[in-house]
This record gives structure tokens, C-alpha cells and sequence, in this order.
């Protein structure tokens, strides 16, 4: 009997931005003037290029429709207040209607379900899976489903509103208040304010009718039967109404073929809520794999066994530690990285997801992260990739590495791919080049740093030892002489394949030193007779030192920003 590989290659596009040609966007602009993806663009080409590259799974972020500014009435669609919309495009995760999809992001929007449904079968006929986002925690403010199937109700349409909380309702209300529209939220004039009477808690858990320009403000908490303000009591039984909700918005996207969900901030949902849905979808689907977005490591381990999560963010261990090597810090350590499998995710290593950018995050290549050191991506990706043998994850434009260095809208940081605005992003565009998909517009590094992007995901996906095997860290086992600031050993090894990799972060130095692989580590792997032979050199161009063939316990050298993978033989 086969085992399932952990290792998925997940590739995250922000979805209305991924398939954009137009090259010269506006400030603010809308769809029809800066250019948004049509679903037509994920075409049987590109499905092919991005199998091709080793992906496994596309992670679409923005599918689901969303508050907008854009007018969509006549393709069904109510009109989403401006003021309490980010962007022109809107926020990806102030969901307005769980059952349909953006109408922008089709080419007929009449026929915006049936496109996104033959997106997914190309998707799945092309050898790949599909992630959906699952926004479980909070809505757009102007929730209203014109797709819903017959028989559901939409979210607080049955709420009592004179009351704070009742198990039944859906969302928090603050009786007595109005809600107030942060200050400077929009830019342009507004003919009629919004009302909302009473005011209702913001998505960040802010349970006041005045939340700031940098709270979720455009969206309102779910509530899943506890009483916040009553000491958190927890309202459980009978089910509350928003868990039988959220089951049906669940089992809707898996019938229609969902792979997968990542699931938005699923720490701010009680475990209990995770331990009743998921078990129901995955009798629908038992392949239907469930992401926790989650930055708290002590309930890791809760939402992993009590919740049945499938994989759990690995972003204030993992990548917060790597960051700081990458960036060069003088207080970076590599002792941290070891700290993050020992203290956060050890014994359930192979359930993180680990990545170096996603939406959140600033880009590897921006002035505030790397933009000084590009090349180290080089170590940090692979131990992002290699460390344990669960998933990773890229965000589209960092294999080639994006700077996004513009101001599109309402994302004013140059640091990020926006989410709120209609915009391209440049790097990825070029690549694109009006669906050819070649290099033709690259420079030289972004093409080589491409190339070093697929040649991981081929060893990865070439490497038993990558993908199941076990890990042993070597930093405790060396001396005093030993650069353990920047340099970080490990094993991976089964019976019939071991590998070495010796990772250098210094951002300029060659490093000479000793590497002592102790007996203990031997021992596990069989044998203490082990020729060490050169696998595989990850080193960044221009480099012109040339790696050892062979390592032997005694002086190695490594070059600045590379990784040396030895294999047994």
C-alpha cells in the first residue's frame, strides 16, 4: 500500500489581478479600465505551464463574490455602499454572497458559475487540485445572496436586533448605536451615507460602533454562539444557526468540486465549530483537504486533533525565523529555526504549511524584506520546502521576484500586491505576455530565479527522503568553530535514500568550518559508513565557487546565499 505525500505544491494567485494584460492601470481605476482576470484566462495553456512548473494546487484567492464598488445590478447584484468598501475592487474577504462568484471575473456574468465551473474542470482535467477560500468569521457589511439555493436563508435575516447576542443570531449587535464610517475610508463624494441601525461588532472582533480606517470596518463578526459579553459563555447546544449556515455554504462548494479550503483566520472560530463541520464535509469528500489560517501555537495543536484540520499556517514560527536571517538581522540566529520544530510544530512538522509570501505578507524583493539580498530565497526556500514533508506555498510573482513597488488604490504600501484595487503586477505580467508565457520580457535574474524556483520543485518532488522521510537537526552536534549564526544542517534519510543539506545565509561570506554528523544520526540511518557525494548545489548566479564533490567530516566551504545538498552512496 502506497503512502499520500504531504508535499503539495500550492500556488497562490490573488485571482482578479493573476490574468491582467493591461499595462498602463490608473489609480483607483475600475475593471473595465485597468483590466481585471476573466476565468477564461486559467486556459487548458496555462494549466499546462503551471503543471509543468510542479505545481499540484491552484489557490485562487478572490473567487467567492465580494463587497465592490463596481456596478454589477445588472447582472443581479445589489450596490455595495462605497464607504464601506476597500478599494475599487473590494476586499476579497468581506464575502456578500456566499453562492455565487464575482461577476467581473467572467466574460459573460450572466454565465458567471457556469465559467468558474468549467474553470474548475479544466483545472482538474489538467492533473491539478483547487483551494477555495472559506471566510468563516466575518461578511461584507450589505450581505445579500441572490444565488442562494432554495431553502436557505441568508446570514442575519432572522436576527433579533434589541438584543447583544442570542445563540440564534447571527451577528453581534450594540443596541441603541448607529455605526459610524471611519474617517477618509473613500475618496470620492458620497450622495447618501450609510445607515446602520443598530450597529453590529467589526470582523476584528471590535465591538464598538466606531472601528478605525484600520480595523475591519467593511465587515461584520459571525457569531457562533458565545457571549462575549458575558465572560465568553459558550451557547453550544442546541447548534447554533450560524454552524448549520456555514455547513451548507461548505457542503454547496464541495459538490461543485472543491479540492480543498483554506480557512480565513480559523482561529477567531471556536475549535468546537471546526470539530462538527469538518468530518460532515469530508463524508461528502474524504480527499477535501481543510488550511487553518492560524498565528497562535499553543492552540496548534487543538485545531490539528479536536478540530480535524489537515494543515495549519506556519507563519510566526517558521517564516517569522527565516525572514529575520533573510533580512539579515543582527540578532538573527539560526538556533531559532530549530526552536520552531522543537517547541511549535514538532510532532506535527508534516501538518504546517510553510511559505516565505502570501497576500498578507511583504514580498521577498521589496525594500522593507529583502530587495537588499534577493538571493536569499536560496536557503530560506529550501528549508521552506525540504525542513518536514508538509505543503508549501507560493504567492504568484515571487518566482520571479515582484517588488510591487506601486501605489494602485487603497493598498498604499509599497511592499504588497494589492487586494483591493484592480492592477497588474509587473514581474507576472511580463511572464504572462499576453498568454505565452515565456521569458522574452524578463531580466536576467528574474528568469534565473524562476529557474531555481522549478529546479526545487523537481528535487522536491523527485526526493522520497524530501517527502516522507525522517529529519534530524545537526546544529547541537558541532563546536565552538562551528558558524551556527548562519549556517543550518540537516538530515533527511529513509532506509534507500539520505541527504545532507548545508544551508548559508550570510548574505556575502564564503564559510569554512567543520560539519560533524554525529554517531546517534548514523545510527538511525543504518550505517557509519557513508560516502557523502554533491546532490545538488542551489547557488545564486555569478557564483564562481565551485561546491566539493564529496563531504567528509572535516573542512567544508560553502558560497554566500547557497545551499550544498550531499547524497549517500
Amino acid at each position: 500500500m502506497s503512502i499520500k505525500s504531504n508535499k503539495f505544491i500550492i500556488y497562490q494567485m490573488m485571482f482578479h489581478l493573476w490574468g491582467n494584460t493591461k499595462t498602463n492601470p490608473q489609480k483607483d481605476g475600475n475593471a473595465s479600465t485597468n483590466g481585471s482576470t476573466k476565468f477564461s484566462d486559467v486556459s487548458n495553456n496555462a494549466l499546462k505551464v503551471l503543471f509543468n512548473k510542479g505545481y499540484t494546487h491552484l489557490y485562487p484567492t478572490g473567487i467567492i463574490e465580494h463587497a465592490t464598488k463596481e456596478d454589477l445590478s445588472k447582472f443581479g447584484c445589489t450596490m455595495d455602499h462605497p464607504s464601506i468598501v476597500k478599494g475599487r475592487c473590494g476586499s476579497p474577504f468581506a464575502i456578500k454572497d456566499y453562492y455565487d462568484v464575482n461577476p467581473f471575473l467572467a466574460d459573460n456574468p450572466q454565465n458567471r458559475l457556469e465559467e468558474f465551473q468549467l474553470m474548475v474542470d479544466r483545472i482538474h482535467d489538467n492533473h491539478l487540485k483547487i483551494i477555495l477560500d472559506f471566510v468563516p468569521n466575518h461578511l461584507a457589511r450589505q450581505y445579500h445572496s441572490d444565488k442562494k439555493p432554495e431553502g436557505i436563508v441568508d446570514f442575519g435575516f432572522n436576527d433579533r436586533k434589541d438584543v447583544t447576542f442570542s445563540p440564534q443570531n447571527n451577528f453581534y449587535y450594540l443596541p441603541g448605536t448607529q455605526f459610524v464610517v471611519p474617517n477618509n475610508s473613500v475618496n470620492e463624494e458620497i450622495n447618501q451615507p450609510y445607515v446602520e441601525i443598530p450597529a453590529r461588532a467589526s470582523g476584528n472582533n471590535v465591538f464598538s460602533p466606531e472601528p478605525t480606517l484600520h480595523d475591519w470596518f467593511e465587515t461584520v463578526k459571525l457569531n457562533y454562539g458565545i457571549d462575549v459579553h458575558n465572560h465568553g459563555h459558550i451557547h453550544f447546544d442546541p447548534i447554533p444557526d450560524t454552524w448549520v449556515k456555514m455547513l451548507e455554504v461548505l457542503s454547496y462548494w464541495t459538490n461543485l468540486g472543491m479540492d480543498g479550503f483554506r480557512c480565513d483566520m480559523a482561529e477567531m472560530v471556536p475549535v468546537e465549530f471546526w470539530a462538527f463541520v469538518i468530518p460532515q464535509i469530508k463524508a461528502i469528500n474524504p480527499n477535501v483537504i481543510f488550511i487553518a489560517e492560524i498565528y497562535q501555537p499553543h492552540v496548534y495543536a487543538n485545531y490539528l486533533e479536536k478540530g480535524h484540520f489537515d494543515y495549519l499556517y506556519d507563519k510566526v514560527g517558521m517564516y517569522d525565523s527565516l525572514r529575520s536571517l533573510m533580512e539579515s538581522n543582527n540578532d538573527a540566529h539560526t538556533s531559532a529555526i530549530t526552536h520552531v520544530w522543537q517547541h511549535e510544530s514538532g510532532g506535527f512538522s508534516n501538518k504546517m504549511l510553510r511559505f516565505l509570501e502570501n497576500h498578507d505578507e511583504t514580498r521577498i524583493n521589496s525594500e522593507g524584506f529583502a530587495a537588499h539580498n534577493i538571493w536569499s530565497t536560496i536557503p530560506a526556500m529550501i528549508i521552506t520546502s525540504t525542513l518536514h514533508g508538509g505543503p508549501f506555498m507560493i504567492y504568484f510573482g515571487q518566482e520571479f521576484g515582484e517588488m510591487s513597488n506601486e501605489i494602485e488604490g487603497f493598498n498604499d504600501a509599497k511592499d504588497r500586491t494589492t487586494m483591493y484595487d484592480f492592477w497588474r503586477v509587473d514581474t507576472h505580467q511580463r511572464w504572462l505576455n499576453q498568454g505565452q508565457f515565456n521569458y522574452e520580457l524578463l531580466s536576467n535574474q528574474e528568469i534565473a530565479l524562476d529557474q531555481f524556483y522549478q529546479q526545487l520543485f523537481m528535487f522536491v518532488k523527485d526526493s522520497n527522503a524530501v517527502q516522507f522521510g525522517h529529519f534530524f537537526d545537526l546544529q547541537y552536534a558541532q563546536d565552538d568553530s562551528y558558524p551556527c549564526q548562519f549556517v543550518y544542517a540537516y538530515l533527511r534519510h529513509l532506509p534507500d535514500e539520505q541527504l545532507l543539506f548545508i544551508n548559508n545565509f550570510h548574505p556575502t561570506e564564503i564559510l569554512r568550518f567543520s560539519l560533524r554528523i554525529p554517531e546517534l544520526a548514523l545510527e538511525l540511518m543504518g550505517s557509519k559508513d557513508f560516502v557523502w557525494e554533491l546532490h545538488q548545489a542551489f547557488i545564486p548566479p555569478q557564483t564562481f565557487l565551485e561546491p566539493p564533490k564529496i563531504f567528509v567530516q572535516k573542512e567544508i566551504f560553502i558560497s554566500p546565499n547557497s545551499t550544498y545538498i550531499f547524497k549517500a552512496i
